[in-house]
């Protein structure tokens, strides 16, 4: 379905529309349903199947497992949060998360647990939002104890089973030492869950009740949640976490019984938001943030060292990720490009899923483009599409 005009060549959108029809026929990747957008023109694409063996066909309401592309939505209830000066950037997040007061630091980050540090000042909200708090998968420390614990005490993804409530969540996080000092390392997804437990501490409600006030609802996200309702579970397909040695589809998630169809304990958070962001914070003519915050989220955050580590950290697993990591800078809590190192350019922001899915915009070209799979990140195929995507999408701006 396309809208308006003046956004996207005609031979352009065909061509998408090629290229995400020929990841599907390769049987690789079951079904998929894409956005795009630019200025007042939007495409719709879904195509294939909600299951690997058929079943009904993708649709344009198809509801989708978003993983970490639910970040920056997370970080807009706490952007929300700094406009009524509820929070502040460098304010310390002791009042609020107590178990993360007085840390300790690890003298080496691949070193004991037992041999550490005082760390030198208390841990920032502005820390969470750039996710530089100390703690957080680093893939320069996968064989490290620290990794070995934070995994036991703090995971919950499909093969670990749900989370525990967050203040047991928060409590067991509480046991672990930093692997390093606050605000030195950019660090991947936790702060992210810790901001998730901020907000819903500040407000005194959960996440979702948050969230669904002051920006899902707002934006019309109304099948934006943490869970599936029974009446919209058919809408759910099953979430595939294909076998690495041969490619067998196997089930990370059913839709009806899984762990999406539950309120969870945990309420982690990693179309409109996207909108929202490119329009300063404006929804129409209601106001969701204030233009500073969103400049904020959107421009990176990094100092140049820790642009550079985390560049390198990426540049060892890019050739399971497809690029992805490569961006340059980090906003709060999404990627912002810092310089041109494929057809995207600089200052597009947003950020990918595991569950095979993708969302960011481009402010300079008005471009927003989402593309959700049900395939999970286990084989390079979902993100080798994505890259797909992305190449062929700048390519039909016309």
């Amino acid at each position: 379905m396309t809208t308006g005009g003046g956004g996207f060549s005609a031979a352009g959108l065909r061509r998408l529309r090629e290229v995400l029809a020929r990841h599907v026929d390769s049987g690789k990747i079951p079904g998929l349903v894409a956005l795009v957008a630019r200025g007042e023109e939007t495409h719709v694409e879904a195509i294939g199947t909600m299951r690997h063996d058929g079943g009904a066909p993708m649709s344009r309401d198809t509801i989708f497992r978003m993983a970490s592309t639910s970040k920056p939505v997370t970080v807009a209830a706490a952007m929300a949060l700094l406009d009524d000066c509820r929070l502040r950037l460098d304010d310390p997040v002791d009042p609020w998360l107590p178990e993360l007061a007085d840390r300790r630091v690890l003298q080496r980050p691949d070193g004991p647990l037992e041999d550490t540090v005082p760390a030198r000042r208390p841990i920032t909200v502005r820390d969470l939002l750039t996710s530089t708090f100390g703690l957080g998968t680093d893939f320069e420390l996968l064989h490290a104890p620290i990794r070995a614990a934070t995994f036991e005490r703090t995971d919950y993804s499909v093969a670990s089973g749900p989370a525990p409530e967050p203040d047991e969540w928060m409590r067991r996080l509480g046991e672990l030492p930093l692997s390093y000092q606050p605000g030195q390392r950019w660090q991947y997804d936790l702060a992210n869950e810790v901001l998730g437990v901020l907000v819903s501490r500040v407000t005194g409600r959960p996440l979702e009740t948050f969230l669904r006030e002051r920006v899902l609802d707002p934006l019309g996200m109304k099948d934006t949640a943490f869970h599936v309702p029974a009446g919209k579970i058919d809408r759910l397909p099953p979430l595939y976490g294909p076998d690495p040695r041969t490619g067998e589809f196997l089930v990370w998630d059913e839709a009806a019984g899984g762990r999406s169809s539950r309120p969870p304990a945990f309420q982690g958070a990693g179309g409109g938001l996207f909108r929202m962001l490119l329009d300063h914070g404006m929804h129409g003519t209601e106001r969701i943030l204030s233009r500073p915050a969103v400049e904020l989220m959107t421009t990176n955050r990094l100092t140049p060292e820790q642009q550079a580590a985390r560049t390198a950290m990426y540049r060892n697993i890019a050739h399971l990720a497809a690029g992805q990591g490569q961006h340059g800078g980090w906003g709060f809590g999404m990627a912002v490009r810092t310089g041109r190192g494929d057809y995207a350019p600089p200052g597009q922001f947003g950020w990918d899923g595991g569950t095979g899915t993708t969302a960011y915009a481009d402010p300079a070209g008005r471009v927003t483009g989402i593309l959700l799979t049900q395939v999970g990140m286990s084989t390079p195929d979902s993100a080798r599409l994505i890259h797909d995507f992305w190449t062929t999408l700048y390519q039909a701006t016309a």
